[in-house]
């Protein structure tokens, strides 16, 4: 193992989380009126809806696959009777199948954002710098599903699931597991770790009020009366 997987994959994800909850709470703490989507519906609706909906579709489908897939434990996944190599077979096709809608919506986003010169004038160096994150994310992950199939056998999965546990849990040795893990993996995981640096300083902090809004479901009916 080499210093720089011990640093990418047994410390990073630390500094990772860090920024992404500190600096969210700093962001909410000082600067609520940015926390916002910036919508340039306003602007131009054209194309927007589609996209929006093909985006928001795929990148919450990969988002809670990842967070099942990684954190759920294996003894948990043999209890049930679910083998390794049928969860990389489901893993791969959901996967695929989120990560094109999710591809296709960033795509007719980005083209909207940059095609439009009324969207271009008023876009920030940070709405570029998140979209093309997201592309460039979304790339490399699609490409390491070619690998996955390569590896039906599930060994690879239980890798990456060992490892994403052992940093959640705080347990040592999670670096070392990356050793054997292909390259497209390692840039794949590092881009999706980098997502939560930026987190707090662009427009993605309103995600945050989408979780939020789970809120409203348990308060009481708003009363409006007639005069």
């Amino acid at each position: 193992m080499s210093y720089l997987d011990q640093f990418l994959f047994g410390i990073y994800p630390y500094i990772a989380l860090s920024i992404f909850f500190l600096g969210s709470l700093a962001r909410f703490e000082r600067e609520q009126y940015s926390w916002k989507t910036d919508s340039s519906q306003l602007l131009y609706a054209g194309q927007l809806r589609v996209g929006n909906i093909l985006f928001h579709i795929g990148i919450l489908g990969l988002f809670f696959g990842h967070f099942v897939g990684l954190l759920t434990p294996v003894v948990l996944w043999d209890a049930l009777g679910v083998s390794h190599g049928f969860k990389q077979m489901v893993a791969i096709v959901m996967g695929g199948l989120f990560g094109i809608c999710a591809l296709v919506g960033i795509l007719i986003l980005l083209l909207r954002r940059l095609g439009n010169p009324r969207i271009r004038a008023t876009t920030k160096m940070s709405d570029k710098l998140v979209s093309l994150w997201i592309l460039v994310t979304l790339l490399l992950g699609l490409s390491t599903l070619f690998v996955s199939y390569e590896h039906r056998d599930g060994h690879m999965m239980v890798i990456l699931m060992t490892w994403a546990q052992r940093v959640l849990t705080f347990q040592g040795g999670a670096a070392v597991l990356m050793a054997e893990v292909p390259l497209l993996f390692k840039a794949h995981l590092f881009m999706g770790m980098s997502l939560f640096v930026i987190f707090p300083f662009t427009r993605l902090v309103h995600v945050w009020s989408g979780f939020g809004a789970l809120s409203y479901l348990s308060r009481a009916w708003q009363l409006v009366r007639s005069r």
